[in-house]
């Protein structure tokens, strides 16, 4: 029987942690004397009093609870965060309709960067702020921080990290878990501090460098811009940014060992080499053709096509030029990109490179069994077999992901998105990468979707955050069954 009894006062406690970090946003509007003061404490003290209603009224159950509730809670943390996220904009009335609200605080929350908002520079540093702090708390995720900084959510801990870091097998950096979440957020707040101070020796000012910093490292792709990231005409800053979209796409783990000088292992590293070599090839690729057909230096086309290769692979999404206005065979090479996402372990979505790796070895095995069909040829990934239940785990998560894909396309076609505008929206958001093609491409953003559009791409933000089973599992009879 599932514990409902612990679902809610954990959900207690998480939203009080939500308004702390809602409360932090508070001090802008008192520093740059902004009118949003007043609608961030209101949100900020309603969140708080939900938290402590559920935390108080509801006793934790000293009953242990196991994956069930720890699903549930995993899933339900980021609708509830999003729900008590939006009150800011809502109630100051920059973002008037609930709906973009909630759009905008899901999408960064769930680190997508699918906006809503026409104009960005007019909200004023309190709102820009609490954009950029919610991707920070949504990229390393919200259970992970959560069992860092609480010890009261050592019962299941296990369970919660489980749910919100899936993958073939979540890298635990110590015996306990709660030491590896410590570690994991150690290393994302040395990452995004290191990333303030080199974009603050390029020129970029203080509450710039430290939004984008935030939202690189969550691989985010929130701007306090609304040309983003082609706002700066610093090549300087550019190739920072790519750097931290880089490492913020790469596992983390293999940060842990590069902090630790141990550069052997991660070169070592499978997955590491296919993400590094899917960029350099796109990369080549992307910057020979803009110089041949688009009259570019050879610098601004390297520049170019690196930046929106990374960006787009790493699905944070900034933009440094429109990749749409270049060669159709381009704009398809972007589009493929969106489908690959970062490594496993790293605060990027999208598939991830570990899976498509494998469905490659796995069909170039198939090749060498129907060759050889007596042979035993198991597959290694860093040396180590790969299990039968591993890969059939991953042909199921591609199955599951390409069908969401044709049946978001098919609705998005239904609420009045046309062909290239539908395919995307639904990449854009089940991949967590913010800019699609289309009418939704980086020149553009989300805001002529239809409502019921964005309540369903608000739903696909959610599915692919968590990487589909953890959201797909709820709607199974079998998983509400004593």
């Amino acid at each position: 029987m599932i514990n409902y009894r612990v679902v809610f006062n954990i959900m207690g406690r998480l939203l009080i942690i939500e308004s702390i970090f809602m409360l932090l946003s508070a001090l802008l509007p008192v520093i740059y004397n902004e009118p949003d003061l007043s609608p961030i404490l209101i949100s900020t003290g309603i969140t708080f009093c939900f938290g402590i209603a559920l935390t108080l009224l509801i006793k934790k159950s000293k009953t242990q609870f196991g994956k069930r509730e720890g699903y549930i809670i995993v899933s339900l943390v980021w609708v509830v965060f999003s729900f008590f996220g939006a009150l800011p904009f809502y109630l100051s009335h920059y973002i008037p309709s609930f709906t973009d609200a909630f759009f905008e605080t899901i999408s960064g929350f769930t680190t997508t960067g699918a906006s809503i908002l026409n104009d960005i520079e007019a909200l004023p540093h309190g709102m820009l702020f609490w954009r950029s702090i919610i991707q920070w708390m949504g990229g390393m995720g919200i259970i992970v921080l959560s069992i860092a900084i609480l010890p009261m959510l050592g019962i299941g801990g296990m369970q919660l990290f489980i749910a919100e870091v899936p993958g073939l097998s979540p890298d635990k950096l110590h015996p306990k878990i709660k030491e590896t979440a410590k570690r994991l957020w150690g290393i994302y707040v040395l990452f995004t501090i290191a990333e303030i101070i080199f974009l603050l020796l390029g020129g970029m000012n203080l509450f710039d460098s430290i939004c984008h910093s935030f939202t690189t490292m969550a691989t985010g792709g929130f701007s306090t811009k609304q040309a983003s990231i082609a706002y700066y005409n610093s090549s300087y800053i550019h190739y920072v940014i790519v750097v931290f979209m880089f490492i913020a796409g790469t596992n983390f783990t293999l940060s842990y060992f590069a902090l630790k000088l141990n550069f052997k292992k991660i070169w070592k590293n499978e997955e590491f080499k296919f993400y590094f070599y899917v960029i350099a090839v796109y990369t080549l690729l992307i910057t020979i053709d803009l110089y041949i057909h688009h009259s570019q230096t050879l610098k601004i086309a390297f520049r170019d096509s690196l930046f929106q290769v990374v960006s787009i692979v790493t699905t944070t999404g900034f933009v440094t030029a429109d990749y749409l206005s270049w060669l159709p065979f381009l704009g398809i090479a972007i589009f493929t990109l969106m489908f690959f996402g970062g490594s496993s372990g790293s605060t990027g979505g999208g598939i991830k490179m570990v899976r498509i790796l494998l469905v490659l070895k796995n069909s170039l095995y198939e090749l060498k069994r129907l060759v050889h069909p007596n042979a035993v040829i198991p597959i290694q990934l860093n040396k180590k077999t790969v299990s039968q239940e591993i890969i059939l785990n991953v042909l199921a998560f591609i199955v599951f992901y390409i069908l969401l894909f044709a049946i978001g396309v098919i609705i998005m076609s239904a609420v009045g998105l046309n062909l290239d505008s539908s395919m995307g929206a639904v990449a854009a958001t089940l991949g967590n990468i913010g800019p699609g093609i289309g009418s939704v491409g980086p020149m553009f953003n989300f805001a002529h979707v239809h409502p019921i559009g964005k309540w369903v791409l608000s739903f696909f933000m959610i599915v692919g955050r968590l990487e589909l089973f953890t959201v797909l599992i709820l709607f199974s009879p079998s998983f509400w069954k004593k």
